[in-house]
């Protein structure tokens, strides 16, 4: 049976679904997996859905409460697919979703801003963006405190992980250690770059240390300032007056973001986040099939985006490539993966990761899961000492 990743899509669909599938592929070639992996259902075509293979729903709500594909919703709940209901004003789902699906957590779609956050949301539900969606905000304290507050409670609400150091540092802990720790772990960086903002040596050393772990930026330049070139995966925004409530920008008490710039800022987060996942996925990747050519190995880059590598007795050793730190459910995730994939005989799986600037702790913890758990994690600076030909 050929594997493939299928979105379906039922409701009233109309030309939004064109405008998701458009942005959608448009992803999809970025990471560099063919078409041809990818299958799109919609009410008509339903009979090919096949239960076992990674799926994920959009049902389009009705605004009239004319509901459609029904039957065909209640069998992608039985078989526990994953499904998102969209609706269309604030307060309105429930006019504008059927019943069957009230327990689900719906999406309010009311702007074409929204349309990068629905494609991540896919992306992440077929396994090829990681599910944590971690954020990091750098900015000047004494410049746009308020500004770093509002965004950190807008992104928390949008599903994100957000870390701010007033907000995401435990009493006790070794402040330092767990930011470059937590920054390890992110997936982009939003600056806020104020005037005096690179003047500052933490701000400059948080930049330095995105750079040299291909963490994706976006840079939000304040008016009247100048946009800095700093660095190679940034996305710069340069923002006007207008931006801001009342036009208040240079106020740290008081300066927010209007409400239109909100959601056109998640948006940008969300395109980046996206790009600098399969940008550092693709850093581990390419070195392991350096390494593995220069060892006289052979590895095979699969659409799933992990490499395999045939033993002997037809058993094949797969690698997970890893952005961030790993965690006990990204090693049961990659089993339940696997095991999805008739076509392989499994000898090992070892999740494949960048350590540096992870806490010793943690590195020990992953150490003690080795122990424990059938997925192993292998660190990438060691892969000419663990990657062997049997």
């Amino acid at each position: 049976m050929d594997y493939y990743y299928q979105l379906v899509t039922l409701g009233d669909v109309d030309e939004l679904s064109e405008n998701i599938l458009d942005v959608l592929w448009r992803k999809i070639d970025e990471l560099g997996i063919a078409k041809k992996n990818f299958k799109i259902i919609n009410e008509i075509s339903f009979a090919s859905y096949v239960k076992n293979c990674p799926t994920y729903c959009l049902y389009f709500g009705s605004k009239t409460g004319n509901f459609q594909s029904i039957a065909a919703t209640e069998k992608l709940i039985q078989t526990g697919s994953l499904i998102l209901p969209i609706f269309f004003e604030e307060n309105k789902f429930a006019i504008h979703i059927p019943k069957i699906l009230e327990k689900y957590n719906g999406f309010l779609y009311n702007n074409a801003n929204k349309i990068e956050s629905i494609v991540a949301l896919i992306l992440e539900g077929w396994g090829l963006l990681r599910s944590s969606r971690k954020l990091f905000i750098s900015y000047k304290r004494t410049e746009s405190r308020s500004v770093a507050i509002q965004l950190y409670e807008e992104f928390e609400k949008n599903g994100f992980d957000v870390f701010l150091d007033t907000h995401s540092i435990k009493p006790g802990d070794i402040f330092q250690d767990e930011l470059w720790h937590r920054m390890t772990d992110c997936d982009v960086i939003v600056v806020l770059n104020t005037p005096n903002f690179l003047n500052s040596f933490w701000c400059k050393e948080e930049i330095a240390e995105a750079n040299g772990k291909l963490i994706g930026i976006v840079q939000l330049v304040w008016p009247n300032h100048k946009l800095e070139n700093i660095a190679e995966l940034c996305l710069p925004i340069s923002l006007k007056d207008s931006d801001f409530v009342d036009k208040i920008y240079d106020d740290k008490n008081k300066s927010l973001f209007s409400d239109h710039q909100i959601d056109k800022i998640i948006s940008n987060v969300e395109s980046v986040r996206a790009r600098n996942l399969v940008s550092r996925q693709n850093s581990i990747i390419n070195e392991l099939l350096n390494t593995a050519q220069s060892m006289g190995i052979h590895l095979t880059l699969q659409p799933e985006r992990y490499l395999s590598q045939k033993l002997s007795g037809d058993q094949d050793r797969i690698y997970i490539p890893t952005v961030g730190i790993p965690q006990s459910f990204d090693c049961n995730r990659s089993e339940e993966l696997i095991n999805n994939i008739a076509k392989h005989k499994v000898a090992n799986i070892y999740l494949v990761y960048d350590h540096i600037r992870i806490r010793d702790q943690w590195l020990k913890h992953l150490a003690w899961l080795n122990d424990y758990l059938k997925v192993q994690t292998r660190q990438i600076k060691d892969v000419q000492s663990w990657l062997t030909k049997n």
